[in-house]
């Protein structure tokens, strides 16, 4: 890629090897770049969400990049935290922080080869567009054990349009506490484009 990465071309990934390359790229600029120049508000939204319902370790962060919301949740003093996410360059960011046990490359919305079992699952900026649909949530159950805590970022458009709602429906055998809360992805730093877009706040307990 020719150009230095930016929101609106990962909102135009379209594959796997697409995100994968973009965020590459992206990893060694990203906190600054991105997180402070954007005013992104995901990570700590994600972090205090799950913290207010009572969340705790072992957590797996999901579509974790460079470790944003898991230093949140570290200075809470929760943990053990493992990382997922599909772009090794982001995790080796991650990796300097010192904030996660294990750290896996993967692919979520396939089987995730870990033998770690979670008693909470986190994730802010995976579930938006280009990246993972609500067939992420299955493979992320599996490896959760009752009463796990979810706390997970939703692009509220894409909520809308993946048919989000719908796939929660078809999971209430094994999912319950299900509540929606939106705010703001981005503060008064970001693009004029992206001010005021919303994610939904997902949370719910495995049954």
């Amino acid at each position: 890629m020719s150009d230095e990465p930016d929101l609106k071309s990962a909102y135009a990934l379209t594959s796997n090897a697409q995100v994968e390359a973009l965020y590459e790229e992206w990893a060694q600029s990203y906190d600054t770049g991105f997180g402070q120049a954007q005013g992104y508000q995901s990570p700590r939204e994600v972090a205090l969400g799950f913290i207010g319902l009572g969340g705790k370790g072992p957590v797996l962060d999901v579509g974790a990049g460079t470790g944003l919301v898991a230093e949140f949740l570290a200075r809470a003093q929760i943990g053990p935290i493992d990382a997922v996410d599909l772009s090794a360059g982001m995790l080796d960011v991650a990796r300097s922080k010192g904030v996660y046990r294990d750290l896996i490359v993967a692919d979520v919305t396939q089987p995730i080869d870990t033998p770690n079992r979670y008693q909470g699952v986190v994730s802010a900026g995976t579930f938006t567009h280009g990246h993972v649909g609500p067939e992420g949530l299955v493979p992320l159950l599996d490896i959760a054990e009752t009463g796990a805590v979810f706390a997970l970022s939703v692009n509220r458009q894409h909520y809308e349009n993946l048919g989000f709602a719908q796939a929660i429906d078809d999971l209430s055998d094994k999912i319950t506490d299900v509540k929606l809360r939106d705010f703001r992805i981005y503060d008064d730093r970001a693009d004029e484009d992206h001010r005021d877009d919303l994610a939904a706040l997902l949370s719910f307990r495995k049954r």
